[in-house]
Order: structure tokens, then C-alpha cells, then sequence
């Protein structure tokens, strides 16, 4: 029998050969393994090497001390990027939240039980102390790492006392001073027609924002095949494109598509003052005068609006003491006019002092009718 041309035997009767190996799909692999950081999701589909987005994959390699070398006299330690990213794997730090409080906060160990339950993860966490108002969360699976990003708020209730907790994104350029430019969002293709509604289509479009995090459950669920939602990570500080060509076809056969991107939810950001929910409009760094200036201390109740003008308070104003005043709660002063005498007075009345002809407590001469 003549073999052919191709140099292999033909396939005996009833045996089919094995099907050549698929690289992994980032849909499937989510599927099958829901616990897995997407980062690492992403690099296994990608056939192990580094994702678009810049993450890699965590590495265990050991870090050797290192030798000290002086700079301009100054001793100086360096370390490469990639034993940096081994650093954060080691310490569990790549699924890490920064919880901060603004407006005081109960003590680290009820913190420690509060959290988990008042926020509904699901699997164990590392809370710390990281400095003054800021916790560090070390989540150990990523749907608890995405429940905590994808609100801005939460508030924490310990002795019927609530205490508001915002959380943000733990990176190595963390400064208790500044807020991070990281944030998540929503953003969603109205129109999209419903064959582009799987996730790997989604995150393929949706990468052009950011960094794909997860579909709402309308779109998994294929109840809303008007519109595709996605979950974002974005740079708050970049700009957001308005829409993304789609093309489909191969060679010369190619249509191309504009889709329209709709941003249903994005934090403002600051880049002067690093706070985010505030922008440069409203940033009390570039305009002072929208600071709310501190109340009055001899105002009780009152306060101070934006713009500088105290507001009305039902309480009087508390005037200071006078220097020049006599009189005080423990002694009244008997006035006397003609024979008549009005008043009373303590056991020891200072009616007898001499007073000087410019003092308060000098009667008031009477009018002549």
C-alpha cells in the first residue's frame, strides 16, 4: 500500500487520532477556577506569558540579600523589578485593599471581625493596621477582593456606632497622604449585538479602558441583549475612549464596526489635592476660598458655610467678658433716687464706693418733665 506524501502512515480503520491541544480559553479558565485572581487567568490563557495589561504572574524565586554600594555617600540597596513582584507574592499582598477612615474608627481587633461579616466575604482575610486611618486587607480570593473594590463605601457598625470605611486599591507607590488613581467602574456598549455579549468578546473591547474585571449578571444571564456590562479597573487620570472598532472578517473581506462605550459609573479625581470623589473644580487646593472655614469658638451651635458667612444658629451669641465691668452674679447694685431706694443688695453692698463719673454703673441722670 503506497504511504502518502506526507511521510505518515494512514489512520487504521475505527481509530481517530487525538485532537491537537487548544490553548486555554480566559472564559472557560474564569469558569472552571472562580478563585483565581484574573491576572493569573489571564497569563494561563495567554500560554504562560505576561498579559497585555503588564501583570505576570506571581514567582516564589528567593531573594538574595543584597550588597550594600554607596551613593553620593549615602548607602543604597537596589532591587530588580521582577524580585519587587516576588516581594508582593510573598507577602500576599496581590489581592491587598486599603480600607481608610476618615472619621474615627473602633479598635483593630473588633475591626477584625467586623469586616469580614459587615461586608460579606467569604473567605478568610488579613486585616493590619497599616498607619494612621489606613487598614491593610490581604484578601486570599478574588471575588472577596472584588466585593470590597467594587463599592466605594461600607459602613462598619460596632456598638451601635457606624463608622464609614472607603476602600481602595493597595499598590507599591501607596502614600497615606495621596488616594490612589485606581478605581473601579462600569461601563456598558448599548446596541452591541447580542453575539458580541460573551465574555471573551467583552473583555477584549472593554481592555481598551482598562483592565477587565467581571460582566454584570443581566449580561451573564443573557436577560438585557440590549446593552453589554462590563467591570473595569481604570486610570482615573487617563483618558476614556468614546467608542471602539470592531472589525470582523479576514484579508481583504473586512467590516469594520464603531461602537459607542457608555461610562455608567467612574469616581471623580483630583490631580492636585489626590483625593478621589473630588475634581478641580471643587479642590480646596486651587480655590481656598471654598474651604469651609472652622466655626466660630464663641458661636454655640453655629456654623460656617463655604463661601465664609456664618449660618443662623438658634442659640445667642456668647460675648465676651467686658474689662471695664463691675458687676458680677453675687452682688447687685442699689440705685438711688431722691428718698426712694430700688433694688437689692448683697449683705456687703458696695453702694458706698465712689464711683467714677465714667463708669457703667452710674445711674442715668433723670429727665425733666
Amino acid at each position: 500500500m503506497a504511504i502518502p506524501a506526507t511521510g505518515r502512515p494512514p489512520p487504521e480503520v475505527g481509530h481517530h487520532p487525538p485532537t491537537p491541544a487548544q490553548p486555554p480559553n480566559y472564559a472557560n479558565l474564569l469558569k472552571s477556577a472562580p478563585n483565581i485572581p484574573s491576572s493569573q487567568l489571564a497569563e494561563t490563557a495567554n500560554g504562560g506569558n505576561p498579559s497585555p495589561c503588564g501583570v505576570r504572574s506571581p514567582m516564589s524565586m528567593a531573594i538574595p540579600i543584597k550588597p550594600i554600594v554607596y551613593l553620593h555617600g549615602e548607602p543604597t540597596v537596589r532591587f530588580e523589578k521582577k524580585e519587587v513582584e516576588a516581594m508582593i507574592h510573598q507577602q500576599d499582598l496581590n489581592l491587598a485593599v486599603i480600607g481608610k477612615f476618615s472619621h474615627g474608627w473602633p479598635e483593630i481587633g473588633l475591626l477584625r471581625t467586623a469586616i469580614p461579616k459587615q461586608c460579606g466575604l467569604k473567605a478568610e482575610v488579613n486585616i493590619g493596621l497599616l498607619c494612621d486611618r489606613h487598614l491593610l486587607i490581604r484578601c486570599t480570593i478574588a471575588e472577596d477582593y472584588d466585593t470590597l473594590m467594587s463599592r466605594q463605601t461600607f459602613e462598619i457598625k460596632e456598638k451601635n456606632m457606624p463608622y464609614l470605611m472607603r476602600t481602595f486599591k493597595w499598590d507599591v507607590t501607596f502614600n497615606p497622604e495621596e488616594e490612589t488613581r485606581f478605581a473601579y467602574g462600569w461601563i456598558s456598549f448599548p446596541g452591541l449585538p447580542p453575539h458580541f455579549h460573551g465574555e471573551a468578546s467583552l473583555f477584549s473591547m472593554a481592555a481598551s479602558v482598562g483592565k477587565p474585571i467581571s460582566i454584570d449578571s443581566a449580561t451573564r444571564n443573557k436577560t438585557r441583549p440590549s446593552s453589554a456590562r462590563v467591570k473595569v479597573e481604570v486610570d482615573l487620570l487617563k483618558s476614556h475612549p468614546k467608542s471602539v472598532l470592531i472589525q470582523v472578517g479576514e484579508g481583504a473581506e473586512i467590516t469594520s464596526t464603531s461602537q459607542r462605550i457608555r461610562y455608567d459609573f467612574l469616581p471623580k479625581y483630583c490631580p492636585n489635592c489626590k483625593l478621589q470623589g473630588n475634581d478641580s473644580i471643587g479642590c480646596w487646593k486651587l480655590n481656598p476660598e471654598l474651604r469651609p472655614n472652622k466655626a466660630d469658638p464663641t458661636v454655640t451651635g453655629g456654623s460656617t458655610a463655604a463661601g465664609g458667612e456664618k449660618s443662623k444658629s438658634q442659640h445667642p451669641t456668647r460675648l465676651p467678658p467686658s474689662s471695664t465691668s463691675h458687676i458680677t452674679n453675687s452682688e447687685w447694685q442699689t440705685v438711688t433716687y431722691g428718698r426712694k431706694t430700688t433694688g437689692k443688695g448683697n449683705p456687703n453692698p458696695s453702694q458706698n464706693t465712689k464711683q467714677p463719673a465714667n463708669s457703667l454703673e452710674n445711674p442715668l441722670p433723670r429727665l425733666k418733665q
